[in-house]
């Protein structure tokens, strides 16, 4: 099995600077490559045509290292659908001091949604057709949601240190719940689609950061 690179944003990456051991790294990568596979098999078969069996095959493991890292099939999607969210977390931590948040979420968001090269724009092709699959299955669904929830709690630090120490706990996490909930409704109504493209008009990024203009005024 060879771990894959994983590009783009799902709505964390294991991107986040921090330094980690050769088995934590080893683990990560598995259960990586046991997203992607399990993320191509829901799009190509669909959920229901879709085994925990035929995840491991694809994936190059075995069940037992399968239910080591996931409770059941949707559940193997997690670290996929979580890609980027550190990454624009840290886009959004470099921000220069002093600049207007709306201002730095706008910029991370564009920043994290627009593709730089093919392989972010796999990424977020591979998130839209687990988007589509997820539309009739409630418990990949619920992936997704958890998903969202956990990014927004761990936005809420970052919010707070740019908006500094007299920011108000409520503010910080209405717009942590904002710029989440753009994100995600952004990703959401482009995968709906079926005319528009990564880089095209109604593509992610112009989506999410309409999302946020309306959410998130100024």
């Amino acid at each position: 099995m060879h771990a894959r690179e994983t590009p783009g944003l799902g709505l964390g990456a294991y991107a986040s600077g921090v330094s980690t051991s050769l088995t934590e790294r080893r683990k990560a990568a598995t259960q990586l490559e046991i997203a992607h596979a399990a993320a191509e098999l829901f799009t190509e078969l669909g959920p229901d045509a879709t085994t925990t069996e035929a995840i491991a095959g694809r994936a190059g493991v075995g069940l037992r290292t399968f239910y080591r890292y996931f409770r059941n099939k949707q559940d193997a999607v997690g670290p996929l659908l979580s890609v980027g969210g550190e990454q624009w977390r840290a886009r959004l931590a470099a921000t220069e001091p002093g600049t207007p948040l709306p201002e730095a979420l706008h910029a991370a968001v564009e920043d994290a949604l627009t593709p730089s090269d093919d392989a972010a724009v796999d990424g977020l092709r591979q998130t839209r057709g687990l988007l589509r699959a997820a539309a009739d299955d409630p418990a990949l669904r619920a992936v997704w949601y958890r998903v969202n929830q956990e990014s927004e709690e761990q936005l809420r630090p970052v919010l707070a240190t740019l908006l500094g120490p007299d920011a108000e706990p409520l503010r910080v996490r209405l717009a942590a719940a904002a710029a989440t909930a753009a994100i995600r409704i952004g990703l959401e109504t482009w995968a709906e689609r079926e005319d528009t493209d990564v880089r095209h008009p109604g593509a992610p990024a112009e989506l999410a950061l309409r999302c946020l203009r309306e959410l998130m005024p100024g």
